[in-house]
């Protein structure tokens, strides 16, 4: 009898012992995994050929893995290491910050550390140089500036058009259209430019309205099917800046299957990226009034409507939307980068 009571005491304890046993192992092999890891990263960056790009912060503290050749494995890129360990510093060749975070105060420049004539620094920016703030006090600090505009020592666009390698002659128009345009917003403020045309557009047109603004959240999934039943898509940008194209066209219209009406930059910076019968421009009409009849009209002329779609027969979007994509992409253009340049005023971006 007093066995069995000993055995029952017992067993409370074998069970923390071995749940702490199970602990140990599993914190003593993630310790394994990255120290490997930091070791392959900087084996990787020792070698001799290979452009080793240190990404100080991720962009609104999102992470991905950089595990194993990244640029090879994903993007058929060779000779490219992307790191996010900050022990890589001195042997980085490229160290890239995000300027969102900056902005905040989030983040910092490792302005005391010792830097190396040869290293660079990048500046990237996807906002429009009018909501980038006061950029004087980064004068005489970057030697790069990577955003979407073409002009940029790196461009990375939000997305484009990739051309077929032969005709798609089957290409589908969407049929089902329930309405005649769409809006997902969430940065609704009245002062922008866009929520003036949409007040005076819907009020000649039947506008759907999603996102915060609206109160009806979309999920990630019901965004283009939900879009798709539109006839046309507001692909208004917040901001009116020379080549301020975002996914509001490649994705929210583009991709959903419906006309994408921009409102943006002007007529020709769209036409260096897509097809000039594949959008409408809101400045090519006299007035909004004038621009919502000619919309309702192509809504029952089938012909003059499909033909906006034709652009299909020969192109695909792509989108840029992975981080690391981005990265990969400075490495094939490395050697172009002039050896001796710094932006003396970083300001010169707002003059786009």
């Amino acid at each position: 009898m007093y066995c069995k009571v000993k055995k029952r005491h017992l067993q409370p304890l074998k069970t923390l012992f071995v749940l702490f046993l199970t602990i140990s192992i599993i914190y003593r092999w993630l310790q394994v995994v990255d120290k490997q890891q930091k070791h392959l990263n900087r084996s990787n960056a020792s070698l001799p050929n290979n452009i080793t790009i240190l990404l100080w912060y991720w962009p609104y503290g999102t992470r991905y893995s950089l595990a194993g050749d990244v640029c090879l494995r994903d993007y058929g890129i060779t000779g490219c290491v992307l790191g996010d360990n900050r022990t890589l510093y001195e042997s980085a060749d490229i160290v890239v910050f995000h300027h969102f975070e900056l902005k905040l105060h989030k983040q910092h420049l490792p302005v005391n550390f010792h830097r190396s004539a040869e290293q660079r620094w990048v500046w990237l920016s996807l906002e429009a140089p009018q909501n980038n703030g006061d950029l004087s006090q980064y004068n005489t600090l970057f030697n790069l500036t990577m955003s979407y505009h073409p002009q940029a020592d790196i461009t990375v666009p939000y997305g484009k058009l990739l051309q077929r390698r032969k005709p798609d002659l089957d290409i589908v128009v969407p049929k089902n259209k329930s309405f005649e345009a769409c809006w997902v917003v969430s940065n609704y403020q009245k002062w922008h430019k866009r929520s003036a045309v949409f007040q005076e557009l819907n009020q000649n047109l039947n506008v759907q309205l999603y996102g915060l603004a609206a109160r009806k959240h979309l999920p990630k999934e019901a965004l283009l099917p939900t879009i798709s039943r539109c006839y046309f898509y507001l692909a208004f940008e917040n901001t009116q800046s020379p080549h301020y194209i975002t996914e509001k066209l490649w994705r929210n219209a583009f991709q959903a299957g419906t006309v994408p009406v921009v409102l943006g930059p002007p007529r020709r910076d769209y036409e260096a990226v897509a097809p000039p019968n594949s959008f409408i421009h809101v400045d090519d009409f006299k007035s909004i009034k004038a621009l919502a009849e000619y919309l309702r009209g192509l809504t029952k002329d089938p012909e003059k409507y499909n033909a906006y779609f034709t652009w299909r027969k020969h192109y695909t979007v792509k989108l840029y939307t992975d981080w690391r994509e981005r990265l990969c992409n400075i490495c094939p253009i490395y050697g172009q980068f002039p050896t001796q340049k710094v932006y003396e005023d970083l300001r010169v971006w707002t003059k786009w």
